[in-house]
């Protein structure tokens, strides 16, 4: 979130994303929102690991990963295949690795 929200123009996110200063300046806005979006998933997920009350803590964990997966197939669709493999693989696999742990202990 602070890449795209702060350092989107600045040379820490010039070196992540690797677009050039004027592309950056340009699209610092979208960045931007990118970053609040990126923001609002954090939180739900936090919130649904540490803060929500049974049953519906697992329901929200999934809604907010499958969140992720669809930015990350959405990402790599119209920016880069490399997004899906960022944000979208691990996201499956979190997914996958929560209805293993549920399975477990039931």
């Amino acid at each position: 979130m602070l890449l795209e929200t702060v350092f989107w123009n600045k040379p820490l996110g010039l070196k992540v994303f690797k677009h050039t200063q004027e592309i950056a300046d340009l699209t610092v806005v979208h960045g931007a929102n990118q970053g609040v979006y990126n923001g609002f998933l954090f939180a739900g997920l936090i919130w649904g690991v540490f803060f929500c009350q049974k049953p519906f803590d697992k329901k929200v964990q999934y809604f907010f990963l499958a969140c992720v997966v669809v930015a990350g197939i959405a990402g790599g669709v119209t920016i880069n295949v490399r997004v899906f493999y960022l944000q979208g693989v691990p996201a499956i696999i979190a997914i996958i690795s929560l209805y293993f742990t549920q399975k477990r202990k039931a």
